[in-house]
């Protein structure tokens, strides 16, 4: 994107519909286990904390290093979002999202794989990105993990 076009976007307000967008492209990136450069643009490069049930991530660094070692525990993932409020206050929101995630995991020495299968509820804040006009996540907690009948277990 041209910085004019960047210029033009960070002045647009934030929508509903985009931070809807933005959450199901979030997820599908993940989902794909993209690339850390697809990944990059949508967090923060300043200030940005990450609070999953196992780690905090602190940081693009922290981030990194968690979601590598993630893609190499979890395969066959699905996200499906069930929910993505936002409360929008100028130029941020804060975003309830509750997604379904289904995962599969090894754990070796086991015969076969495990299916993971939750609804995860989480707050997220976003903000208009200064580098790509587009949104970014500053801050992103789970806040708790609804497992469904028969999952396995983290």
């Amino acid at each position: 994107m041209s910085s004019a076009n960047v210029r033009a976007a960070q002045a647009q307000p934030l929508t509903k519909e985009e931070i809807a967008q933005f959450a199901a492209d979030w997820y599908r990136k993940l989902d794909v286990h993209a690339p850390m450069v697809d990944i990059l643009p949508l967090l923060a490069e300043e200030g940005l904390v990450m609070k999953f049930p196992e780690a905090t991530a602190r940081g693009l660094a922290d981030f990194e290093s968690w979601y590598q070692r993630v893609i190499r525990i979890f395969f066959d993932e699905a996200h499906k979002v069930k929910e993505a409020t936002p409360k929008i206050t100028g130029e941020r929101a804060e975003v309830h999202v509750v997604v379904e995630w289904q995962a599969s995991v090894w754990n070796p020495p086991q015969a076969t794989s495990q299916r993971i299968v939750l609804d995860a509820d989480q707050t997220w804040e976003v903000r208009r990105s200064r580098r790509t006009g587009g949104l970014e996540i500053t801050s992103y907690t789970v806040n708790g993990l609804d497992y469904h009948p028969g999952s396995a277990r983290l």
